[in-house]
């Protein structure tokens, strides 16, 4: 007989949330606790990267207590299976991916299985498993860091990144599925990523994302899947730059010690020749910076290209959000982009096309509460949330209750 689990997926960079802890982790808590109760959710699946934040070493600690709040809080105590894995091991690092993945399941969820990788069969899930370290030897997720020769070597500033994937296959009421945590290349440098269209960072993580595609895949009968994470997918800048600036005066400034460019200024025409945008290494200042929030950016959507190459084997809702990342970690600001980077739709919850098939989409149904039965959207759109907005989607599984 069909029938249906609500299943909320999550998705979170909080490595800011570690770099400066105090309000906007309980600010990040509150969302999420609204979320579940929102959306009546059985089974709940969080995706954590950058665990710890950029001085890891030091907030890793910080980053267990969050995790053990979240755990243990009266929020969530209709949850009676949880399931944490966490790569913290960052003396390993050839291994450390600082990601992090949580697994709520509700009291209400009659039956529900995870994969041993290891012993390759179901096992039944009973109260609460943690596992905090290296993750080698857990036999129920399978983790990589992806292999150096990966990360480019186009700049000075790249190093051999904590980035890779995490993955868990579960079985709920006879449904099979992988979860797949991951966190993709970032571009290390605005100057870089204008030189050509795709950028060298973004043909890097196409190779990536079909790497983690194909290992997923590799079995003879592969479950539906969704790969949800920090995929980094940036706007085709140099389009974009010369869309922003098709009627201003460009000025490309370079180093006096070299051939090497410095800072690209564009100036208005007229205006008193007013700086439009200026971009360097770390900087990307745009003028009328509201073009990324109103109508939630869609008219840029246009140069959020980097999905199309997979469209053979996955797919992703509409989206009708504003770019994820990069946001004030201002208080006073929680709706403004930092100068640091062109905004950009980074977090994303992504789906195997055999998973459309278990997605119950119908537009014309409606909960209880007047929310549509599929929702995919971000969390804290109008609270500080950290330089991320976690990015959620929510819909009934349809399963097979005998």
């Amino acid at each position: 007989m069909e029938s249906y689990t609500d299943i909320l997926l999550v998705t979170a960079n909080v490595g800011s949330l570690f770099d400066n802890v105090g309000e906007m982790q309980k600010e990040w808590l509150r969302e999420f606790y609204s979320a579940v109760q929102t959306y009546k959710s059985r089974f709940v699946a969080l995706h954590f990267q950058e665990v710890g934040g950029k001085e890891y070493m030091a907030n890793m600690e910080h980053a267990e207590n969050f995790i053990r709040s979240m755990e243990s809080s009266e929020e969530m105590r209709d949850f009676d299976r949880v399931c944490t894995y966490v790569d913290n091991h960052f003396k390993d690092q050839d291994s450390f991916t600082a990601l992090g993945s949580m697994y709520f399941i509700h009291k209400s969820v009659k039956s529900i299985f995870q994969y041993d990788f290891h012993a390759q069969e179901f096992k039944a899930v009973a109260g609460q498993n943690k596992f905090v370290g290296s993750l080698e030897g857990v036999t129920t997720v399978q983790k990589e860091k992806f292999p150096k020769n990966f990360w480019p070597d186009v700049s000075s500033e790249f190093k051999w990144s904590r980035k890779g994937y995490m993955r868990t296959r579960w079985l709920i009421d006879n449904q099979g599925f992988d979860l797949v945590n991951v966190h993709l290349f970032h571009d290390a440098s605005n100057l870089i990523a204008c030189n050509s269209s795709p950028s060298v960072y973004s043909g890097n993580r196409k190779k990536a994302l079909r790497y983690v595609i194909d290992r997923i895949s590799d079995s003879d009968s592969p479950l539906p899947y969704f790969l949800f994470g920090d995929f980094n997918f940036r706007l085709d800048t140099l389009s974009l730059v010369q869309h922003l600036s098709i009627s201003a005066d460009v000025q490309t400034v370079k180093k006096d010690s070299s051939n090497e460019v410095e800072k690209i200024i564009c100036e208005e025409k007229d205006n008193d020749h007013k700086v439009l945008l200026q971009i360097e290494t770390k900087l990307f200042a745009y003028l009328h910076q509201a073009v990324f929030r109103e109508d939630n950016g869609r008219a840029l959507l246009k140069y959020d290209k980097e999905m199309e190459a997979f469209k053979d084997v996955i797919s992703e809702e509409e989206i009708v959000f504003p770019p994820s990342y990069p946001y004030s970690e201002d208080y006073s600001e929680p709706t403004q982009y930092m100068n640091t980077r062109c905004p950009a739709w980074c977090d994303r919850i992504l789906f195997s096309l055999t998973a459309q098939d278990i997605m119950h989409k119908d537009i014309m149904h409606k909960r209880q509460d007047g929310e549509p039965d599929l929702t995919y959207n971000t969390l804290g759109p109008n609270v500080c949330m950290g330089d991320h907005k976690p990015v959620f989607l929510c819909f009934p599984l349809k399963t097979n209750t005998p």
